[in-house]
């Protein structure tokens, strides 16, 4: 599990195709790897990936088919800024939210507005992926945790403040830049209480339904 609090920015050295998979180095000397061991997990632009090899100031890991049909990994490239964050342990600090590191698809910066300060992003996401996403609530992009500020019908708003652009990748988004997203894991839990034995989402989650499935008083 992680927070969502990038702790590094690493870059993409190495990127091998293994027939569908691929092994990865990413480098970073921010990072300390001096407590990572053989087998642990780091978000990488919210990805979570088990180490496999470790430098000093590096490691190396493998990403599944799996991993690359929902994320943006099949398109990087050598030289590719990488967020990072180790995996949380109990004593730290949660300033953002539960991040799993399990990506659910990929969105695209559509606009960008300068808000005094701060910057709005738009990122368009996948229709599947809107019914999770809620004003004000959280969630990831590109392993940052986030608060969704404004939503349209297959869009919603990021507002970044500067700190969190000088510490992470966000800086280098243009508009047609893709992403990872990673939704809300209490939304997906709800919808699937919700369903109980069926397996299909329904079409429209309505006061009316959480009222029905015992959700609202």
């Amino acid at each position: 599990m992680f927070t969502g609090i990038i702790e590094a920015v690493g870059t993409l050295t190495q990127l091998n195709d293994r027939g569908g998979d691929y092994r990865v180095e990413i480098n970073s000397e921010k990072l300390d790897l001096s407590d990572v061991k053989l087998g642990d997990s780091i978000a990488s632009n919210g990805v979570c990936l088990t180490v496999i090899a470790l430098g000093k100031q590096s490691f190396c890991a493998d990403v599944s088919s799996e991993t690359v049909s929902l994320t943006e990994f099949a398109n990087y490239k050598i030289g590719q800024s990488i967020n990072l964050e180790k995996a949380l342990t109990p004593t730290t600090r949660l300033g953002g939210h539960m991040v799993s590191g399990h990506v659910d698809g990929v969105g695209t910066i559509e606009r960008i507005i300068n808000s005094g300060r701060s910057t709005d992003y738009w990122v368009k996401a996948p229709a599947q992926l809107m019914r999770y996403i809620a004003h004000k609530g959280s969630i990831s992009i590109d392993g940052i945790s986030l608060t969704v500020n404004g939503l349209e019908q297959s869009s919603f708003r990021l507002t970044i403040v500067p700190h969190t652009s000088s510490e992470t990748t966000i800086s280098q988004f243009k508009v047609g830049s893709k992403v990872n997203v990673e939704v809300d894991q209490i939304a997906r839990y709800l919808e699937r209480l919700m369903l109980g034995q069926t397996e299909t989402a329904p079409d429209n989650v309505t006061m009316d339904l959480l009222a029905r499935s015992g959700f609202l008083k």
